[in-house]
């Protein structure tokens, strides 16, 4: 899909991320280490305001902090950084629980909130401040956001290479703190600035509307009328079918796989592989935002339970036992899902996922 061009005559200083505001509650120190089993991801995405708010409702993401990186000035402000003088990004620093999500499926996330064609910053907030990178912490990160990054260069997705950074984590200074949160202590403002900047537009254009909004779980009566006896037993008990005998451990047709009650997109036929367990497995899910995680000590061990964000429905479970680069195996139930083949798409709504097949 071609870049839709975005075309903006009037923009009202007011909407600017970069407006300046009263300097009280400023905060300028290195953020430490998590010492306590979390795990820390770092995303540049223009606008550090639009970027925390895209990552505060995951399941496993603890803390976001707002605040720059990748400069050269110690302790920089936020008038410093909005120079460009400094050659800080406006970032975001994510403090998550890798067993519930991981890294990857972050990174997942992280290129459906950029132009990540853009070279002169973002949309329009303009200037190397506003210019997207993934600063990784470790080898592990890098090798997974280097091999996403060129998945989605070989996607076909953007008619323009991609521009966003990869860089080796340094120093991060948070935010002043009228700037945490920014989207809930100030939503009007936020909205207004989020509207005018062009940003949603740009992401509906590209991805498709994927808001939740739209998939509904039925009333418990109408699953039990709409359901077998087995899909029911699964996705609103916590039920197991059969490993081998089931609809999809062995499918190989192009399509997508939906929740079997409400219809959210769940998993591609694209991230689909052989575990040899006798379930449909996949190495991702199409969208982690349409995925429920906890932990489950409903067995002898500690497992990742999956469900269906607007379905509530029993999925299965993820480990972290897959293959390369996400290591992750997504095991679910095929009474849990609905295929809808490739050439389906388009008339059961869901054409504007057929980027995901191509």
């Amino acid at each position: 899909m071609k870049k839709p061009a975005l075309l903006f005559t009037v923009i009202l200083p007011f909407l600017s991320c970069c407006a300046k505001t009263d300097l009280k509650d400023m905060e300028t120190h290195i953020v430490p280490q998590n010492d306590n089993g979390l795990d820390t991801a770092t995303f540049a995405g223009g606008c550090f305001w639009c970027t925390e708010a895209a990552f505060s409702e995951l399941d496993g993401v603890k803390s976001i902090l707002s605040g720059y990186t990748g400069g050269n000035t110690p302790n920089p402000t936020y008038e410093e950084v909005c120079s460009g003088t400094t050659g800080h990004y406006e970032a975001v620093r994510i403090s998550f629980d890798p067993d519930i999500i991981s890294y990857s499926e972050l990174v997942d996330i992280y290129w459906r909130q950029i132009d990540p064609t853009d070279e002169g910053g973002s949309f329009v907030d303009r200037g190397s401040q506003y210019q997207s990178a993934i600063f990784y912490q470790n080898d592990k990160q890098r090798i997974i956001a280097d091999s996403s990054k060129k998945e989605l260069e070989q996607s076909g997705i953007f008619d323009k290479p991609i521009a966003s950074k990869i860089i080796k984590a340094s120093k991060f200074y948070p935010a002043e703190g009228y700037h945490q949160q920014y989207c809930k202590k100030n939503p009007t403002r936020y909205y207004s600035y989020r509207s005018a900047s062009g940003r949603d537009r740009y992401i509906k254009a590209v991805w498709g509307d994927v808001g939740l909004e739209k998939y509904k779980k039925p009333k418990n009566e109408e699953l039990k009328k709409n359901l077998t006896d087995l899909q029911y037993q699964v996705t609103e008990q916590c039920g197991t079918e059969p490993p081998f005998h089931n609809a999809y451990w062995n499918n190989h047709q192009e399509g997508i796989y939906v929740d079997v009650a409400s219809g959210e997109p769940l998993f591609s036929s694209n991230d689909k592989f052989d575990s040899g367990t006798g379930w449909p497995s996949f190495t991702k899910p199409i969208d982690p935002r349409f995925l429920v995680k906890k932990k489950d000590a409903s067995s002898l061990m500690e497992r990742i339970e999956v469900r269906s964000k607007n379905g509530g429905s029993h999925l299965g479970h993820v480990f972290d036992d897959g293959p390369t680069p996400t290591h992750l195996r997504y095991c679910i139930n095929s009474a849990s899902l609905r295929f809808i083949p490739k050439e389906n798409m388009e008339k059961e709504g869901y054409g504007y996922l057929l980027w995901i097949l191509k």
